[in-house]
């Protein structure tokens, strides 16, 4: 898919570091001290629009939250809905996902989210699926012993690729659901593209899983 660029939106987001952080290497394992506080860090990779995560940081505020998105013309929009709620626990990262152990040290991060993600259907792109084995090498490392991975998809055929990839590497698996608008999961908060695939009666299935 090609997303059309957005004028000026690489100059809006440096009009506000504080929360589109430029040069995130910089504060790799010293993410708390950018939040001023000691409360756990949830990531969200390929954040899109920001929906999601604003919900998530609204009704948690004892909570961090980082969401990760590389194309300027989508996390501008993310940006804007951050303006407008001046919500303190959230900021964003324009960087690419396969650079993440350069933003974050060993054991920093508490959960992980990876919500609709492009499901990379054909089998020459699989290592660029974000449940790729590949991509689980890059978690372990961020994520605490104790941390989590969440992950949504309307995308039947990436689902089922990803509980096997999941248990593949070793995970459990927890609160797997195969209809989550009508399970008894709460607390949850739903994406641009959810609210889209579940009005039209889609499915979406939901998983989370642990490192053992």
């Amino acid at each position: 898919m090609r997303l059309r660029n957005k004028p000026g939106a690489k100059e809006k987001m440096k009009q506000y570091p504080h929360i589109i952080v430029s040069n995130p290497s910089e504060h790799k394992g010293k993410w708390n001290q950018v939040f001023n506080n000691d409360h756990p860090i949830h990531v969200e990779v390929g954040t899109g629009k920001g929906q999601f995560l604003m919900g998530m940081g609204m009704l948690h505020p004892e909570v961090n939250y980082i969401g990760i998105e590389k194309y300027d013309s989508v996390i501008i929009t993310a940006l804007e809905r951050a303006i407008e709620s001046e919500q303190p626990n959230v900021k964003f990262l324009n960087e690419d996902v396969t650079n993440i152990l350069d933003y974050f040290d060993q054991g920093e991060v508490d959960r992980l989210f990876i919500n609709f993600t492009d499901p990379w259907p054909k089998n020459k792109h699989e290592k660029r699926r974000l449940t790729y084995k590949g991509f689980l090498d890059l978690y372990k490392q961020i994520l605490k012993p104790t941390g989590e991975i969440h992950f949504k998809t309307d995308n039947q055929g990436l689902f089922e690729y990803s509980l096997e990839s999941l248990s593949g590497y070793g995970m459990s698996l927890h609160n797997v659901s195969l209809d989550l608008h009508k399970s008894d999961i709460e607390g949850n908060v739903m994406t641009e593209y959810e609210e889209k695939f579940s009005q039209k009666g889609m499915r979406i299935y939901r998983c989370e899983a642990k490192f053992r």
